[in-house]
């Protein structure tokens, strides 16, 4: 048999002017205590009623209850059995009851004599009853503290009384419990109900306050008893806030770990860490820790707008699952006054409601409503709107977003602003030591570039130097040894000589071109020119140092009029210079060279060097710019030359804001080398005339 009414809630039925109140177990068990210590201390016989919810409860107070026994015969002991408690009569009466029935969520102890009375009866009220009423109260979707599952936090709802009233109407309820379970104990029951004045069940339902018999009186509590009791609900209050900041600051810790542990699993494997992967994890884990109805975090490049790439998506607080999803999205940030105000304050802004917030609906005198702000509200059904930056040292490196969805506006407390403040400081350090990790990779590349340079210099330079140093101290030597040499061989031993000390004058004066240029000493003194001028200079430079007029054929097709062109006239000319001698010593004479000139339709000029020489592998066509690349290699090439010219003209273009590439269509097919110089300003022109 199962009974599912609460006896509760009967009494507050009969007795509605009654009043709840919220107990913890440890005051119960105190109360508890004290009722029966009250009655081991008399010489009276009382009427004893306890329901003790499961036997486990029960055997922990079992020696108590043989000890009450022995001073009354009306003991009455309920329980759901669990291991072997049944209904019987021992040293006192049992009663077993299912678990389903409504005593098993119940906690009473009523004590009836001839001079006083007494009754605790109380509801248990389950974890997420509690929240669910908390929420209730307070206006609430969820809390980020869970509910606690300790012995100390369990709660109950009833009344702890001294009114003999009260008291003698929980007995009658209680004993008609009883009669329902074990009939045979009938007369004894109404033995009880005689000699303590109990009234039945049915005058229970039907008169109420007249349930007393007209001698009854009523005994006032002890004082003392009173402010125990308060002292320790204070104190088990005290100890549930304990309690819940324990488990707040447990599950941020929980969350913290989770980030961290994404940080770690990049860094054990050795790879770069990927922020993403940062951002993705963070951005689920705090959107599920706070119920949110969406959550953001982004990246902060630049004050004008970002795309969004991580969110998470709950549901909005009116139980909608269909919110509109941010991804992919441009969000913008130039004209967001809640962005703007992060970023000047350093510091989170929390939007409790977007309905009536004045930065987004304005306030009518002051300042005028955001239309852009508006639209967002509108489009994603925010209530309520938390940012938070991702900072740094003073550093803004993104931003972390909180919607709550729905027609409720959503108030964060403080540990849950706290638990955001602390994943955004998480996500700040991972995102600097995630950039650190691959700048660092770069540096590691950069220098393993820099080491083989190294090594490519040393072989380069020591044989650049020490071939012609060779030569001219093999010249001199025979000129300052060989007296008798005929006037001939004398002239072709000079001339050996001042070769290749020109040779080396060329190395080491590249070499230091190319220092300067790439260590940024170098002054440059822009002026309007015309190209034409400093192709000439050019020409005339290459046709000087090859005056055995075995150059190729050079075409000069420079349209008339051209723009005139912004640059350092000596660097232009160099440029030219060295393209046209890379060209020449790759073509043969029997080859054309040509010079074009035009405007790529932009503020740029393009001059293109071209020729029908050797030609380039496709896969070469960037590396050509390196510092002393040869094509054949460095100590096995055919063509004389330092190396250094491609990565000085590079450099010198590079100066002035333009760009150089080469084309080829392979071996044999010929290159040609294109570089762009900005052009006159139309203003600057008129003013120059």
């Amino acid at each position: 048999m199962i009974i599912p009414t609460s006896v509760l809630t009967e009494l507050l039925w009969a007795l509605p002017h009654l009043r709840t109140q919220m107990y913890f177990k440890s005051s119960l068990t105190a109360l508890s205590h004290a009722m029966e210590d009250q009655i081991l201390a008399s010489s009276d016989k009382h009427l004893v009623i306890a329901s003790f919810q499961r036997e486990r409860f029960y055997r922990q107070e079992a020696h108590r209850y043989r000890r009450i026994a022995e001073r009354t015969d009306q003991v009455y002991v309920m329980a759901a059995p669990e291991t072997s408690f049944t209904s019987g009569s021992g040293f006192y009466e049992t009663v077993a009851f299912e678990p389903e029935d409504g005593l098993g969520k119940e906690w009473h102890l009523v004590v009836v004599g001839q001079h006083y009375a007494t009754c605790l009866v109380c509801r248990e009220r389950t974890a997420e009853e509690a929240k669910v009423k908390r929420q209730e109260a307070r206006g609430e979707k969820s809390r980020l503290s869970a509910p606690l599952e300790m012995d100390t936090a369990r709660r109950f709802e009833g009344i702890w009384s001294f009114d003999r009233q009260v008291s003698c109407t929980v007995a009658g309820l209680l004993l008609n419990r009883i009669l329902q379970y074990r009939p045979e104990l009938e007369e004894k029951i109404a033995q009880a109900q005689n000699a303590y004045g109990i009234a039945s069940v049915a005058r229970v339902v039907g008169v109420g306050a007249n349930l007393l018999t007209q001698n009854a009186t009523a005994t006032n509590p002890d004082p003392f008893v009173e402010c125990l009791l308060t002292y320790l609900q204070a104190g088990q209050y005290k100890l549930l806030k304990a309690y819940r900041s324990i488990s707040a600051q447990e599950r941020k810790e929980r969350l913290v770990n989770s980030i961290t542990a994404a940080i770690r699993r990049g860094s054990n494997t050795g790879q770069p860490l990927h922020p993403d992967e940062i951002l993705e994890v963070a951005v689920q884990e705090l959107g599920q820790a706070l119920s949110a109805s969406r959550c953001l975090i982004y990246r902060v490049s630049t004050d004008t707008a970002t795309t969004i790439n991580h969110e998470f998506l709950g549901v909005s607080g009116s139980g909608d699952s269909r919110l509109v999803s941010t991804l992919g999205q441009a969000w913008p940030l130039e004209n967001n006054p809640l962005f703007q105000e992060v970023v000047q304050k350093r510091e989170q802004v929390y939007v409790a409601n977007t309905h009536t917030d004045s930065r987004i609906v304005g306030d009518g005198l002051k300042s005028g409503s955001n239309s852009q702000l508006q639209a967002i509200v509108s489009n994603f059904s925010i209530s309520s709107w938390l940012m938070v930056p991702v900072l740094y040292q003073d550093r803004l490196l993104g931003m972390v977003e909180l919607h709550y969805c729905g027609g409720t506006p959503y108030e964060c407390e403080e540990d849950e602003l706290e638990l955001v403040e602390a994943i955004a400081t998480q996500i700040g350090g991972a995102l600097i030591q995630a950039e650190a990790y691959a700048n660092l990779q770069d540096l590691n590349q950069q220098l393993e570039a820099l080491d083989r340079t190294r090594s490519n210099l040393v072989a380069i330079t020591g044989h650049e130097l020490r071939t012609p140093l060779s030569t001219i101290q093999v010249c001199l030597e025979s000129l300052a040894t060989e007296p008798d040499m005929s006037p001939e061989m004398r002239q072709v031993m000079l001339n050996t000589a001042l070769s290749d000390a020109e040779r080396m004058r060329k190395l080491v004066q590249d070499f230091l071109t190319l220092s300067r240029l790439e260590s940024g000493r170098v002054q440059w003194h822009p002026e309007s020119l015309e190209l034409q001028e400093c192709i000439d200079l050019a020409l005339s430079s290459i046709r000087a140092r090859h005056s055995d007029g075995q150059l190729p054929e050079i075409i000069t097709q420079v349209p008339n009029p051209l723009p005139l062109v912004r640059a350092d006239g000596e660097w232009l000319v160099e440029v030219l210079a060295k393209l046209l001698d890379n060209a020449c010593k790759f073509t043969t004479s029997k080859g054309k060279i040509s010079i074009k000139a035009g405007s790529n339709g932009g503020s740029m000029l393009e001059v293109t060097v071209a020729d029908t020489g050797r030609g380039i592998e496709p896969n070469r066509l960037e590396a050509v710019f390196d510092r002393f690349y040869q094509e054949e290699g460095a100590l096995r090439r055919t063509t004389s030359g330092t190396g250094l010219g491609l990565a000085i003209c590079r450099q010198i273009v590079s100066g002035w804001g333009g760009e150089i590439w080469a084309e080829s269509a392979g071996k044999d097919k010929g290159s040609k080398f294109h570089f762009t110089v900005p052009i006159v300003a139309k203003q600057s022109m008129v003013s120059s005339q």
